[in-house]
């Protein structure tokens, strides 16, 4: 292999990059009507500045918003601004935003270097084999693979334009790295944060508990179950759902039902009829009109239209695959790429940004793969022509105005089935530790 900068050239790159575009973000959208920065950010800073500055239509409306007026502690509320639909501790984390308007650019660049960082950590620690004679070998390729984050395109215009996605990946790969480390404690405290902060990570747990269990002492159905229902199992689980309910009561306690609903309540029954990747978008468009015009249809139609359907599929893989695979510590990065992807893959709103959660595993992973380069390349191809493929069609209706609905949902369809074969060829080219030491 033909030498590679250090890490720390890697790194200083990075960051480079991410200043540069943080700058030329604040140029560009004040020349440009068509603006850089995402429109998420601008509801993020709107909602800091709501929180920031309480009125008489703005005030925390929790059930202790009368003991902060004692305490003259005013506190306003984030959810005053329409489509902010998230935690109100992001809202308080870029409350600097009010003096520094590209403070959170910078907060969520930082938190993508912290990512590499702690991804080659993760490489050099636990992923790539630990040997001596070839420790320069070993640093240069978790430089190569932790360099496919840190100057992944999609990963840095994405946290310069504003999204706040990788705080979330922080979390996440904090869990991961506690759960390494065999510091369970700590990993189910990482895990409840990251459950709190955006749902989807809940479904790492599952695949936890059967390394915290441990592999079943006989075989049988019985002895699985043991395996993921004992003491250490059921410590992790009431200490991770206590950190997730603490962080939500104390919202509560001072934001009050608009937390609760806008964070949670929206997205349980959220129908979202623009046009995504999701293969339940077309069924969505179709049949979106009112509540009041569903209450008389027939019960299997108005299951067919709830939302809460498509979380059957979606559960079911997620859970199941988590079950399936997280049996060993070795295997945790595994389980939690298959489960992640599986998740997005068939989740009722799917768009690129949500790429980005199983994106954040592939360097993990990629040393634990055995694939051809003919087969690599394909699946590289999939993945990328099933987006390309939707993305022409979907000009058309977001620039062009065209109806092309049904033929946007076709392409969805194809993308569906583009990326569950390259998941199943990841899954096929995966070898587990064992295997990896025998050759």
């Amino acid at each position: 292999m033909p030498p590679l900068p250090s890490f720390r050239n890697v790194l200083v790159l990075s960051i480079a990059i991410r200043v540069g575009l943080i700058l030329y973000s604040e140029w560009h959208d004040a020349h440009s009507v068509v603006k850089y920065t995402d429109i998420d950010y601008r509801v993020f800073s709107d909602a800091a500045r709501f929180l920031l500055r309480p009125g008489t239509d703005n005030h925390a409306q929790g059930p202790l918003k009368n003991k902060l007026a004692e305490l003259n502690l005013a506190v306003g509320d984030p959810y005053t601004r329409e489509t902010y639909r998230y935690t109100p501790l992001l809202a308080l984390l870029l409350a600097p935003n009010e003096w520094l308007p590209s403070f959170g650019k910078y907060l969520f660049a930082a938190c993508d270097i912290f990512n590499g960082v702690l991804i080659y950590d993760l490489l050099v620690s636990f992923v790539l084999p630990r040997d001596s004679e070839n420790a320069t070998r070993h640093k240069d390729l978790a430089t190569l693979y932790s360099a496919l984050h840190l100057l992944n395109p999609l990963v840095f215009s994405i946290s310069t334009r504003g999204s706040s996605e990788s705080v979330l990946s922080f979390f996440v790969l904090l869990t991961l790295y506690a759960a390494l480390k065999g510091r369970w404690d700590a990993a189910a405290v990482a895990l409840g944060l990251s459950t709190h902060w955006k749902i989807y990570p809940v479904v790492y747990g599952v695949a936890c508990l059967g390394v915290i269990g441990g592999p079943p002492l006989t075989s049988g159905w019985k002895a699985y179950f043991h395996t993921l229902v004992n003491l250490r199992t059921v410590r992790f689980a009431v200490l991770s759902a206590s950190t997730f309910f603490a962080l939500g009561a104390g919202c509560y306690l001072v934001w009050g039902y608009p937390f609760f609903y806008e964070s949670y309540l929206y997205h349980i029954h959220r129908l979202d009829h623009r046009h995504n990747f999701s293969p339940y978008f077309y069924l969505i468009y179709l049949t979106y009109p009112s509540r009041d015009l569903t209450v008389d249809l027939p019960l299997w139609n108005r299951l067919l239209r709830s939302p809460l359907t498509s979380f059957v599929p979606q559960m079911a893989l997620a859970i199941g695959t988590g079950l399936a695979f997280g049996r060993r510590k070795d295997d945790l990065v595994f389980a939690w790429f298959v489960q992640t992807v599986v998740f997005v893959v068939f989740n009722k709103v799917c768009t690129s940004q949500y790429f980005l959660w199983y994106l954040l595993l592939l360097p993990l992973l990629l040393p634990r793969l055995s694939i051809s380069r003919r087969n690599a390349i394909g699946y590289v191809g999939v993945w990328v022509g099933t987006q390309a493929l939707w993305l022409s069609e979907a000009y058309k209706l977001e620039f062009l105005g065209q109806n092309v609905f049904f033929g946007l949902w076709v392409r969805g369809l194809v993308y569906v089935a583009g990326n569950c074969w390259v998941l199943a060829g990841i899954m096929d080219g995966y070898n587990v530790p064992t295997r990896i030491k025998a050759l």
